[in-house]
């Protein structure tokens, strides 16, 4: 062999060496929610059992949804796997703009994924996402506050009795807030929290024929109760709250109560995070007096994979295992049962174990009681909860919930705002052709 042979014969072998070694790394864009933290933690468990490397984006929560979303529509290819919940997966899975996760291991067992997290994740009987965990959203309050106000908390209390214990524990002298609630501008951040409280109150975004419905009077109740609480018992600046800033306040023991997600649960009672971790209860999320519906909506933080990654198969191993059994037990053994990913699968409900963490049933009683098909009080032409499963959706909550957030703030009025989010909603789907 000539040197220039040998030559070329040596660049080629390199050249297929860095293509195979680039094939085994795989990029993941993620939230930045204290579970999603914890699992690139474990990653080198991954990377030890099948030599797949692992690249982490990290994003704030409306970050990460306007970057996956530009990602998946313009087909950029920037990310292997996506974190995306029930709003995205079925639109996106009925585009084929994801790869289908049929053909998972028996290992794996798909069936027991809760039936309302894999319905909410699949598209004709198909499951294009794979939930690291599952959530509804509760109350957590302080006990011992609770206790001091002389106030018992129903398991399914009324906002009525959640304006009246806020009152009760609200305690600006010691930087205590009577309670702490989502304001933060963002279809799924503060727009998702008052689309539940409004359906508490007999609102709905739609009616059957698709006409919005922020001229109606339930919408102006809602609001007006929700700016009322806040603005007499909430943190400051509350316009700009979302779920990461108040798990920080309620750990911090700066609130008396948080309405939020279920998830939450496992960091403001572990003692490592939590100044209040050992004075905390739950109960199921509010409804107004004389209304069914409660305020707790149903969602999945999971993993996707978008279709046209060249990385199909590494990233079907990564979500296999993350969202399995033995991740669970993973994260159990080294952190105890409360810190598990919980709301995913059947069989962690059946865990003794798990069964005695003191959170474990009231969350899938949250879950269990959300009903996406029929979400509202009057009928509509929609599904979900905290969203309405239609492409539009997103882009319309997000100004709708800007408009929202700057009522929050004081730069306008409740009126002002139902008046622009009629107006703007009402535009948009006309343009859509509904």
């Amino acid at each position: 062999m000539t040197l220039r042979n040998a030559l070329c014969a040596a660049t080629a072998l390199t050249l297929v060496s860095a293509a195979a070694a680039q094939a085994q790394t795989i990029t993941i864009a993620t939230v930045n929610n204290g579970d999603m933290i914890r699992m690139q933690g474990y990653t080198d468990v991954f990377t030890e059992q099948t030599g797949i490397e692992v690249e982490w984006v990290t994003l704030e929560e409306n970050v990460l949804r306007q970057r996956v979303t530009t990602d998946i529509t313009t087909e950029g290819g920037q990310f292997d796997i996506m974190t995306i919940g029930m709003y995205e997966t079925p639109i996106w899975g009925a585009n084929d703009w994801l790869v289908p996760l049929d053909g998972l291991s028996a290992e794996y067992d798909v069936n027991d994924i809760l039936p309302a997290m894999r319905n909410g994740l699949s598209h004709d009987g198909t499951l294009y996402a794979a939930p690291f965990y599952g959530e509804s959203s509760m109350v957590m309050y302080r006990t011992d506050l609770m206790e001091q106000a002389g106030l018992d908390m129903p398991d399914a209390p009324t906002w009525q009795f959640i304006r009246e214990a806020a009152a009760a524990m609200d305690d600006p002298d010691n930087d205590i807030n009577g309670i702490c609630l989502r304001g933060k501008a963002g279809w799924g951040e503060g727009g998702a929290f008052i689309t539940v409280t409004a359906n508490s109150f007999g609102a709905r975004w739609f009616d059957e024929d698709w006409n919005a419905q922020f001229d109606q009077p339930a919408w102006k109740e809602a609001l007006e109760f929700y700016v009322g609480l806040m603005n007499d018992y909430g943190p400051e600046g509350y316009a700009t709250n979302g779920f990461n800033e108040n798990l920080s306040l309620f750990q911090q023991g700066k609130c008396g109560m948080w309405i939020d997600a279920t998830v939450a649960a496992s960091f403001v009672t572990n003692p490592n995070d939590s100044t209040v971790a050992d004075s905390v209860g739950f109960a199921l999320a509010p409804n107004s007096e004389g209304v069914e519906k409660r305020s707790n909506w149903l969602w999945a933080w999971a993993l996707a994979i978008p279709a046209g990654t060249q990385q199909e198969d590494a990233a079907k191993q990564f979500i296999e295992w993350a969202t399995s059994k033995a991740y669970i037990e993973l994260v159990a053994e080294n952190e105890g049962w409360a810190n598990v990913p919980p709301g995913a699968r059947t069989s962690l409900y059946e865990t003794p174990e798990y069964q005695a963490v003191p959170f474990a049933q009231k969350t899938l009683d949250s879950i269990n009681a959300a009903d996406p098909t029929n979400p509202t009080v009057d009928p509509v032409p929609y599904v979900g909860i905290q969203f309405v499963a239609i492409p539009e959706f997103a882009g319309i909550a997000t100004e709708v919930s800007q408009e929202f957030s700057a009522v929050y703030a004081g730069q306008q009025s409740i009126d002002e705002a139902l008046e622009k989010a009629q107006a703007l909603t009402t535009d948009a789907m006309e343009a859509a052709g509904y």
